[in-house]
């Protein structure tokens, strides 16, 4: 059983009851909050395993609350909301968020992106060997291995797809990742990414035209899917 705490912060009551019923059929004990301050106050006093945050609060932006949340919670939020430009997708990723979903979502999606997120969070500051179907990652020797055979990356192509791993799941923005793979300078040299995830792909996808590891969120970024 799950029994996870998830917090949904979102002012809409059917969206709210939607969601408490989606997460208790599913082992998950939601808490409710209908506004910033409350749920802020809520998460400091029963600290949940992750927070559902809608971004339209009528008492505070929930990219303010956000950023409240991340100067001292480290467990997942995930962003539900209607706002769907990629400039509000890019600000929350880059604020913290885990993951970012588009309201109306599919509940289904919706529970597999908290399953992803709660996993990830489980694995942080371990280095286990991380294995998804064909690929194994041994982030302990800096190795990957496909279909039990050796491949060969560059230490940069390793340094992209470590990360990439260790955050399965979660949307990483193109400044995210050429900020920690190459270096602040680099930020606006989205290129070189393009081109070393085309180089990736190649090497660790069956098709690398429809890749089924490095997917792209268009204008955003990308996320890394383990296969089980």
């Amino acid at each position: 059983m799950n029994k996870a705490n998830v917090l949904i912060i979102d002012d809409e009551a059917a969206i709210r009851k939607l969601l408490e019923i989606t997460l208790e059929s599913n082992e998950y004990v939601p808490l409710q909050a209908a506004s910033a301050k409350e749920g802020l106050a809520l998460a400091a006093s029963h600290p949940p395993e992750l927070v559902l945050l809608d971004l339209g609060l009528p008492d505070m932006s929930g990219h303010m609350v956000l950023q409240q949340l991340r100067e001292w919670y480290t467990h997942p939020v995930i962003i539900l909301s209607v706002q769907s430009s990629e400039e509000d997708i890019v600000k929350a990723l880059d604020n913290g968020a885990n993951d970012y979903l588009v309201k109306p979502f599919r509940t289904g999606e919706l529970l597999a992106r908290i399953r992803s997120a709660l996993r990830a969070n489980a694995m942080e500051g371990v280095d286990p060997t991380l294995r998804y179907g064909r690929l194994e990652i041994d982030l302990a020797a800096h190795s990957v291995r496909l279909d039990g055979e050796p491949v060969k990356l560059t230490a940069t192509e390793y340094n992209l797809l470590a990360l990439l791993a260790r955050n399965e799941g979660k949307v990483l923005t193109h400044q995210y990742l050429l900020r920690e793979v190459w270096g602040p300078g680099y930020i606006s040299q989205s290129q070189y990414l393009r081109v070393f995830i085309a180089q990736l792909r190649k090497k660790i996808e069956h098709d690398p035209n429809r890749p089924e590891y490095i997917l792209t969120e268009s204008g955003v970024g990308y996320r890394f899917i383990g296969k089980e």
